[in-house]
């Protein structure tokens, strides 16, 4: 039977090389699949990792009916026997219900990849959806580590090394944010909870100061 079925995981968990290593395998076997992404490092339309593979993708759009664009793909001669949803955490609620009744009505087996959470620790809609709706949710078990060494559990946005916890939830960055940009970084919780970042805590070993200890 066809499956929405959800990958999830931290920054750094190889969501997408999985994603990449699931169209290189059905794809080999003469399938056809449809690739979508949304806000993906390497740019419009692409589905990359960071381990440096890179792939054509169709970027979705606000708004965009997918199970309407699927349904036009085939009804054009088109073939889609899979469909790989990369970044799904920036897709609406709508968008994951449309690519569910994609794997009801069309019989497509539907293939996401994302993170639960944003940097405040609250779930993206579509993640929330996505686990509200998925056949199976899979937690990746390729272990992303906090600058401590411990499991990385959260995602932290920086600006120059700096943790912020407030701001707009999407914003586009990278690992290994510097100077003023806006980067991510992976964080244990108790880190999270401290907010401290690999440069900060790279700063107080430097510092005089006693390593700051939050009370709670």
């Amino acid at each position: 039977m066809p499956e929405l079925v959800f990958f999830c995981g931290t920054m750094d968990c190889g969501k997408s090389t999985l994603a990449l290593q699931i169209e290189h395998n059905r794809s080999a076997r003469g399938l056809q699949g449809m690739i979508f992404t949304r806000n993906d490092r390497a740019g419009e339309g692409k589905l990359s990792s960071r381990l440096g593979l890179v792939t054509d993708a169709e970027e979705v759009g606000d708004g965009q009916d997918l199970y309407a664009y699927l349904v036009d793909h085939l009804s054009r001669g088109g073939r889609a026997d899979y469909v790989i949803a990369d970044e799904a955490q920036f897709l609406a609620p709508q968008q994951i219900d449309q690519l569910a009744r994609a794997v009801d009505d069309l019989g497509i087996d539907v293939y996401a990849f994302g993170i639960t959470t944003d940097f405040r620790t609250k779930l993206f809609p579509g993640s929330q959806r996505l686990v509200e709706l998925a056949d199976r949710v899979e937690v990746l078990q390729v272990e992303a580590l906090c600058w401590c060494g411990a499991r990385a559990t959260h995602n932290a946005r920086t600006v120059g090394g700096e943790m912020v916890v407030e701001g707009a939830q999407v914003v586009v960055g990278d690992v290994n944010g510097s100077a003023d940009e806006v980067g991510y970084e992976v964080l244990c919780r108790r880190h999270h909870r401290r907010r401290m970042t690999a440069a900060t805590a790279r700063a107080a070993t430097l510092s005089p100061d006693v390593l700051p200890v939050s009370s709670d």
